[in-house]
């Protein structure tokens, strides 16, 4: 089959190359001697994808393999009692292998792709919407009627954690870059938006009533600090990644007079060893879809070949919405 490999760890611009490779087996390394093997018509493409082209995820295969977690396809084979069967179309999460036309993934990331939504669209549920469930809702403790401050608010997380929160009951101030991003955050739901090169803390605080409920922040770098400084009392920053490059520092009093909290939220190394809590967000996930929230936003599309081209958007936070592959004609 054709698929996309990591060869080395010199960076997007050189560390990929399309190759013919072997045919997955229907196994996988979360389950191994079973997996759900999928046909892959899109790919999501993520920055766990750049930083594997330096060496600088913490998950680090030989040398070379095949990236990508996240497919939307339709599926070839199926063990007995998942959730999918054979001809089903749907939204996997597989860990590695998504650059191909053939991925696996474990019965329990594998879900029903329900007839709204594309290819595309599938390849774009998984890992931002679970990833925002899991932040908002269970780690950072969002109830119905709080406001959320979301930054990076139309990139993949960004967008994919503006509806969630409204799906949960929430205000949205979106934090954005550009004229672009804010037409972006907008559309995927966001009540207010502010820029990120401007006074957006002082703006939130007034847009808030004088501070948020929950900041979800995937960027982190200079911003942090002024992220709790726009919490209200008992407010909450939730730590998602450092897109932005650097990882900021607390200073530990201002949680303290202000009664506020600094949460981590890793998704991946949480729910990896626990399968009904994926299956769990999933029905909820679902649920949002059901009710017309949660609706993916794709954004730049592009040819199974031009993964490094993807890779370099993202690379330099050129991205909106989330960045696909299309890996079979006529998705």
């Amino acid at each position: 089959m054709k698929a996309v490999q990591i060869t080395n760890l010199e960076g997007p611009d050189s560390a990929l190359a399309v190759a013919d490779v072997p045919e997955p087996e229907a196994s996988h390394m979360l389950t191994p001697g079973s997996g759900v093997l999928v046909e892959v018509h899109a790919a999501g493409v993520s920055f766990p994808e750049v930083l594997q082209t330096r060496g600088q995820y913490q998950f680090k295969p030989e040398l070379p393999f095949v990236p990508g977690s996240e497919v939307g396809g339709v599926v070839r084979s199926a063990p007995d009692g998942a959730g999918v069967k054979e001809g089903d179309r749907v939204a996997a999460f597989c860990m590695l292998g998504a650059f191909a036309e053939l991925a696996v993934a474990p019965e329990f990331f594998a879900f029903p792709l329900p007839d709204e939504l594309d290819f595309e669209q599938g390849a774009s549920l998984v890992l931002n919407y679970h990833t925002a469930y899991f932040s908002l809702k269970l780690r950072g403790r969002l109830a119905e009627g709080e406001t959320v401050l979301v930054h990076g608010a139309a990139g993949g997380v960004g967008t994919a954690a503006i509806q969630v929160a409204k799906g949960l009951g929430a205000r949205v101030i979106g934090v954005v870059s550009s004229d672009e991003k804010e037409r972006v955050a907008r559309d995927a739901g966001a009540d207010e938006v502010v820029r990120s090169d401007g006074a957006w803390k002082d703006e939130v605080k007034e847009l808030s009533g004088g501070g948020v409920d929950v900041v979800l922040d995937p960027v982190g770098g200079d911003r942090f600090t002024d992220s709790l400084r726009s919490l209200g009392e008992g407010g909450r920053v939730v730590v998602v990644g450092f897109t932005g490059g650097s990882i900021p520092e607390v200073k530990v009093n201002r949680l303290l007079l202000n009664n506020t909290e600094v949460i981590g939220a890793g998704w991946g190394a949480y729910v990896m060893g626990k399968p009904d809590l994926n299956r769990q967000i999933g029905a909820e996930i679902q649920k949002l879809i059901d009710a017309g929230f949660v609706r993916p936003i794709v954004g730049a599309r592009f040819p199974l070949e031009d993964a490094a081209e993807a890779l370099k958007l993202i690379d330099g936070r050129g991205a909106t919405g989330k960045v696909v592959l299309n890996v079979r004609s006529g998705t």
